[in-house]
């Protein structure tokens, strides 16, 4: 069975539920979009994320009104490095849709959508322990899962296999 190449091209996927509000909103804001194996992913600009989620949880043809899971990947040693990943339902429409924001290695910095979604608290400060990307406006932003003192972000790629010594 042959496997459909991925769409990239705006104009063709400018009607999916969740591109049309986000390019009416700001086109601008968006960098970028692929279309494969029916999964939607979206490039959005570090400084548009909080309202890129507001406006698609509040969107009523289509809210995506669950918040799954931020995650994050580190591209080391490419440019942009890192890509923070947001998944998100349509519990009412049966859709998904991935939202990716890239940072580079010196500007690490991203707002957070615990106002939009107050369960992504937990999902930023794992994101925050493991590779060091600050959440602006996180109520508590601290280590989840490593000691407080522990030096550095263990699933950064440039991280020591061993550790710091």
């Amino acid at each position: 069975m042959a496997v459909t190449p991925a769409v990239t091209d705006l104009e063709q996927l400018k009607d999916h539920p969740a591109l049309a509000p986000l390019l009416a909103w700001n086109r601008a804001a968006i960098e970028g979009v692929k279309f494969d194996r029916d999964e939607m992913t979206i490039y959005v600009g570090r400084d548009a994320i909080r309202e890129a989620c507001t406006l698609l949880r509040d969107n009523p043809s289509c809210p995506f009104n669950y918040f799954s899971d931020v995650t994050c990947v580190d591209w080391y040693p490419q440019e942009p490095r890192f890509e923070v990943i947001y998944h998100l339902l349509s519990i009412s429409k049966k859709e998904r849709v991935r939202l990716k924001v890239r940072l580079k290695s010196d500007s690490t910095t991203l707002e957070s959508v615990t106002g939009v979604w107050p369960s992504a608290n937990y999902a930023e400060r794992e994101v925050f322990d493991l590779f060091g990307i600050h959440f602006n406006g996180h109520p508590y932003l601290r280590r989840l899962l490593m000691p407080e003192n522990w030096e550095g972000h263990p699933l950064r790629k440039d991280y020591p296999v061993e550790g710091y010594r």
